[in-house]
């Protein structure tokens, strides 16, 4: 009796390459000869390059020459190379350049400009194609000709070009990123100040930053426990009232019981004031361009089909617009564990004759700003989705390493994730119960941004043309509960309320005014 074969094994077997996908040449090769299709290899420097042409059997037909990095002289080098590709009648030819922090974009514009094919090698990689020829030998030349030998053998890959919309919200990701991060040590550097000018000040407080400005205005106009003792609760009350904060008068007692009781400083009141209002004062700027950068990768992000991950709880505006800064187009993507492959989470493997070690640590060499973003996604998701809760509980108790743990989180999500966006379609599954909806997590992360209604109108009718028919009869309902309770409200201002109607027009749905009651009239 034959056994059915397994999944497993009806999958195809994944054939054995010799060159790396996108950086095969093989069949332009074969169409216009290797004597006739040419290698430009340029070894990058800061200021200057080093360049030289041969054609695929290696054979020299401009010598190494020095590029400096401006205009005239990247123009020359071009007319150069356009010449010589006719004078020895190359058919085809690509433009190999070695991959040096930003050093070489200058190199790679430049010649993209022009209408050449350009290709990125890796360092890694032209220092394996050096050694053998060159061992202990490093110089611009025996680096050209590595780079030359390696694009010959497909290691010269071809970079994919994102839209426009998915660069900016890459250097907006990483410029907020790094905001986050200064404004990280700021926190560390205004609590030190307060513990040196008032010591267990911070501690009255179960959070310093997020709830109110009032312990830092309070710390900004005293700086020590002997001025608060000086002002009291009147001259504290008073301070609150320049300053136009709304304070319990518990916190001005326990702010002065504090100071009743506070232990010796360490001097110098007038001199750290100063510290911490600079420091305070760059702390708000910083914030302040945060929020203003989260309100722009929100407006872009809603325009990407990334918009239909915000159905998994757990996952945020800010985290969707990491995770599409940093993937970008899910097109460019073969299946979803080239997420994870790009990402360098994936496990080495050494193997030879009868020796096969397939799960070794993690490989080192990866993008670092994706794996952050796919692991920093992981411990969100363990942390406020109720399946993966579960699911890494699971495992924990299993007795897996929570390293383990977290990648095997951020390999299920990549596989959601590239369901979802790349097919832009929804559907069931265990880790969106309950269902977050898209356009009310939206219209939450606007009004706890303040942004301005129109922005918000405008960011809602994009989402609602980004959604599948399908899904936008499930968004209507909490919307108009969302009108309804505005509506309710008697007083304040209430922009959300001339703007959700609009949205549920959009959605298909017939909007039913009631009519007001009269007095002395019963139904």
């Amino acid at each position: 009796m034959t056994s059915t074969p397994t999944v497993r094994s009806r999958r195809a077997k994944k054939a054995f390459v010799l060159q790396k996908p996108n950086g095969q040449l093989v069949a332009r090769v074969q169409n216009v000869g290797p004597e006739h299709f040419g290698i430009v290899a340029i070894d990058c420097a800061k200021a200057r390059s080093r360049y030289f042409l041969a054609d695929f059997y290696g054979r020299t037909l401009l010598e190494p020459t020095t590029l400096p990095h401006n205009r005239g002289d990247f123009q020359a080098a071009i007319d150069r190379i356009r010449q010589a590709r006719q004078q020895h009648q190359l058919g085809d030819l690509v433009v190999a350049i070695e991959r040096t922090g930003a050093y070489h974009r200058p190199v790679q514009h430049a010649f993209r400009q022009a209408g050449f094919e350009t290709r990125l090698v890796h360092p890694f990689t032209s220092k394996q194609y050096r050694q053998p020829a060159d061992p202990g030998n490093q110089t611009d030349d025996t680096d050209l000709a590595a780079i030359g030998r390696a694009t010959s053998h497909g290691f010269g890959l071809l970079e994919p070009t994102w839209p426009d919309d998915y660069v900016s919200l890459q250097l907006l990701r990483r410029h907020r990123r790094d905001l986050v991060d200064k404004n990280t040590i700021l926190h560390c550097q205004i609590r030190e100040v307060l513990h040196a000018a008032m010591p267990g000040y911070a501690e009255c407080f179960c959070h310093l930053w997020d709830d109110s400005p009032a312990p830092l205005v309070f710390a900004r106009h005293t700086t020590s426990a002997q001025a608060v003792r000086q002002q009291g609760v009147a001259g504290l009350e008073q301070i609150a009232r320049q300053e136009g904060l709304r304070c319990r008068a518990e916190t001005f007692h326990k702010i002065l019981a504090w100071a009743t009781q506070a232990p010796p400083d360490a001097g110098h009141s007038a001199d750290r004031r100063r510290v911490l209002v600079s420091l305070d004062d760059d702390r708000l700027a910083k914030t302040q361009q945060i929020l203003e950068l989260e309100r722009d990768l929100a407006h872009l992000v809603v325009a990407t089909p990334y918009l239909l991950l915000l159905v998994i709880p757990g996952i945020n505006v800010v985290t969707l617009s990491d995770l599409a800064g940093e993937l970008g187009p899910l097109s460019l993507y073969l299946n979803a564990n080239a997420i994870t492959g790009r990402a360098g989470l994936v496990p080495t493997r050494y193997q030879s004759d009868q020796v096969d070690c397939p799960n070794g640590p993690w490989r080192r060499r990866g993008n670092r700003r994706l794996r952050a973003v796919l692991m920093q996604t992981a411990d969100n998701l363990v942390q406020c989705n109720h399946y993966f809760r579960a699911r890494a509980a699971q495992w924990s108790r299993a007795g897996k390493d929570p390293r383990w743990v977290r990648v095997k989180v951020a390999k299920i999500f990549s596989r959601l994730a590239y369901a979802l966006v790349a097919g832009q379609q929804l559907f069931r599954h265990d880790c969106c119960q309950p269902r977050h909806y898209i356009l009310g997590k939206l219209l939450e992360f606007h009004s706890s941004h303040r942004t301005a209604p129109e922005q918000i109108r405008q960011d809602l009718e994009t989402v609602i043309g980004q959604l599948p028919a399908t899904a936008r009869a499930a968004e209507a309902p909490p919307l108009q509960k969302v009108l309804d309770e505005l509506n309710q409200r008697s007083r304040g201002p209430q922009p959300l309320a001339k703007i959700l109607p609009l949205v549920l027009a959009r959605l298909g749905q017939r909007m039913l005014q009631s009519e007001a009651v009269r007095e002395g009239t019963c139904s």
